[in-house]
């Protein structure tokens, strides 16, 4: 790929609007410029958005996956884009590079699929959740990776066109994991670039009302749709143990065994395992698809 051309996608709430037009004005000053934005309204109206930004208004929430689905059908129609930018609308890009340094890696190699952007507060601190790999310790050191960070990274759109988009069911959550996956299983180098900073606020995934349901309804469906058979229980019987150890409410853990029925009771989506092949590539990056 030579010069690829980047695409920014923006899903918001309309409940951000001064983060949104901060967000927005760091993309305006990157020194490499976007080929094309688009913001979509997910279920709200958008504000008023700067010259050059498309908008696109929801009537109602898709989720995530439903959301950046509607943006890549947007820049896809438009076919000017190689690579798609997912940004936070509460994030920042504090520095102007970031786009030109992307553009520059997906250049110099074909099998590049997805980047992941290291993301940090104000004060740069990096969440250990935000570490895309199982030894969280040093966010700064980085490389292959076996997943990605939905606050800001980049998706081939050659990879998309492949391995298609984002799990409309999951709605959120998990919904990165399983990109990732089914990237991996085509051959695609996945990759988390700490260079590469989106700056974001402090914030818990539990400040949903639905995460715990939703957490534990797509673990099971993501199980379902991409593991071998004989990896699927224990996939699912050490998340079970963690969440055991980890959650300190009651509520949540309620919350948590109603999801995992309602992953086991419904499909979320065709089932298609990863390769053998896969699984040991996964356990050599540092993350078998066990845990």
């Amino acid at each position: 790929m030579s010069h690829p051309r980047l695409g920014i996608a923006i899903l918001t709430m309309g409940n951000r609007p001064a983060a949104l037009r901060s967000l927005l004005d760091s993309v305006a000053h990157q020194t490499l410029p976007a080929a094309r934005i688009v913001v979509v309204g997910n279920g709200s109206p958008l504000p008023e958005l700067p010259a050059g930004v498309d908008g696109v208004e929801l009537d109602e929430n898709l989720g995530v996956s439903g959301g950046r689905n509607v943006a890549i059908a947007h820049l896809r129609a438009h076919g000017d884009v190689d690579v798609v930018v997912d940004l936070d609308d509460d994030g920042l890009l504090t520095d102007t590079d970031v786009f030109e340094k992307l553009a520059s890696m997906y250049e110099g190699d074909q099998r590049l699929g997805i980047v992941s952007f290291r993301i940090a507060d104000e004060r740069g601190r990096t969440q250990r959740r935000h570490v895309p790999r199982l030894r969280a310790k040093d966010p700064m050191r980085g490389g292959e990776v076996t997943t990605f960070l939905g606050g800001g990274h980049a998706l081939s759109m050659r990879m998309l066109d492949r391995i298609g988009d984002w799990p409309d069911a999951f709605f959120f959550a998990h919904e990165e994991t399983d990109l990732a996956w089914r990237a991996l299983d085509d051959g695609w180098r996945v990759v988390y670039e700490p260079s590469l900073l989106l700056q974001h606020p402090w914030t818990s995934p539990a400040r949903h009302a639905v995460y715990y349901r939703m957490t534990a309804r797509n673990r099971v469906w993501l199980a379902k749709r991409h593991l071998p058979a004989l990896l699927v229980p224990a996939y699912l019987g050490v998340w079970t143990l963690l969440t055991v150890a980890r959650t300190r409410s009651r509520g949540g853990l309620r919350a948590w065994a109603a999801g995992f029925a309602e992953g086991v009771r419904a499909s979320g989506g065709p089932r298609r395992p990863m390769r053998w092949a896969t699984v040991a590539r996964m356990t050599r990056l540092g993350r078998p698809p066990v845990i």
